[in-house]
């Protein structure tokens, strides 16, 4: 037991890298589709936390180990969907992540349930989830409108 403890305290002293960016790029996704302030507020709510530059962290990311998932969490969500970098993709891979988010939604595979378990507000009602879903299908029917 004491050299689990030992450990444990020792393991607190090594640091993480925070996801924070003061910077809003260019790239940003709300500022390329000129998102309403309704769907950005949803999106802010369930969707950032893990797919932008920017992470409102908890009190208990303070804490090792937990810290050291959520560093690779964060790494894994960005890589796969980075709403700061959104306008950097091509055209194509736009076009494609809008659909993706959607049918994501629409599934109930995001926001991730062990998300929403401790962040409430993240969950996505049945009306924030209609309003998203036809605003990204609408968003993305304007990408395709705008390259023929």
């Amino acid at each position: 037991m004491f050299i689990f403890m030992i450990v444990f305290v020792g393991i607190q002293f090594i640091p993480t890298t925070p996801n924070q960016q003061e910077d809003l790029l260019q790239s940003n996704f709300m500022n390329s589709y000129k998102v309403p302030q309704e769907i950005q507020q949803v999106l802010k709510n369930s969707c950032f936390d893990c797919h932008s530059n920017n992470t409102n962290y908890p009190w208990y990311n303070r804490i090792q180990p937990i810290s050291w998932f959520l560093e690779q969490h964060i790494k894994k969500g960005k890589n796969d969907l980075n709403f700061d970098e959104f306008e950097s993709y091509s055209i194509r891979k736009q076009k494609n992540k809008l659909k993706s988010i959607a049918n994501q939604i629409e599934e109930n595979k995001m926001p991730l349930f062990s998300y929403t378990l401790i962040h409430k507000n993240s969950k996505l009602t049945e009306v924030e989830k209609v309003k998203l879903i036809d605003w990204l299908y609408k968003k993305q029917d304007s990408i395709n409108n705008n390259i023929k």
